[in-house]
């Protein structure tokens, strides 16, 4: 029997990372079949991230925020680099692996009410868009991430542009312009051995509304790094 448990993703990277135990999470959607990740690539190294995640590493600059750490593959790197890190994180258990794998500067906190220093590089990264769960929610997080930028700052942020799934043989797409969403607009639930999270909105955006956002937000995007299969690394600078 599955029970409610609010942070599945947390367990198993702690299950993974001092119990050695590697069992995928379960990620639901309505909208598309079952999807699973493999634990043990929350914890992948450098050598093992994709080509847009190595572009950011070489991008960043400065001091770092790493919004949505989880195990930390990301500020373990930069720490390593000889930069100052600061992995922020809302799962208590992921804290405790970053803890164990000695990153520096751990802070507990939900992004939206984070509001300590600004940063020279804000890092989100595996769809970073995501946390902002809406179009709408997304104004609201490049607004707040402004507010935590220093002059020169930059914010690296990634998503994918799911539109090739509603694409005809002839290129055409097909979407329901009914549905009273954006197809982006995403709910998810993700499970791990007995947990199962509560629903959450997730946020997978095209580079022209990312643009408006921008924009709206008296930002710039200033580069696009197109990955191999619809997703792209965004530079957004002040």
């Amino acid at each position: 029997m599955t029970s409610h448990f609010e942070d599945p993703i947390g367990r198993a990277v702690f299950d993974y990372h001092f119990n050695s135990i590697n069992q995928p999470v379960i990620v639901h959607s309505d909208d598309f079949d079952d999807d699973t990740i493999d634990t043990s690539y929350l914890f992948r190294s450098y050598k093992q991230m994709p080509a847009l995640e190595k572009k950011a590493m070489n991008l960043c600059s400065g001091t770092i925020l790493d919004i949505g750490a989880c195990a930390g593959p990301h500020s373990f790197y930069l720490q390593q680099k000889g930069f100052e890190v600061t992995a922020l994180e809302t799962s208590a258990l992921c804290c405790e692996v970053l803890k164990n794998r000695d990153i520096k500067n751990i802070i507990q906190q939900d992004i939206f009410k984070f509001n300590q220093q600004p940063f020279d590089t804000i890092l989100l990264l595996m769809n970073g868009t995501g946390i902002a769960g809406t179009l709408s929610g997304l104004d609201i997080l490049l607004h707040h991430l402004k507010g935590l930028l220093n002059p020169g700052g930059q914010i690296l942020i990634d998503s994918s542009d799911l539109i090739f799934l509603f694409e005809e043989e002839d290129g055409s797409a097909l979407i329901d312009i009914s549905a009273g969403k954006y197809y982006g607009e995403l709910v998810f639930q993700t499970e791990y051995k007995n947990w199962i999270s509560q629903p959450f909105p997730w946020l997978y955006v095209d580079v022209d509304n990312l643009r408006n956002s921008t924009e709206k937000n008296q930002l710039k995007l200033d580069k696009i790094f197109k990955g191999a299969h619809y997703d792209y690394l965004a530079r957004i600078t002040l």
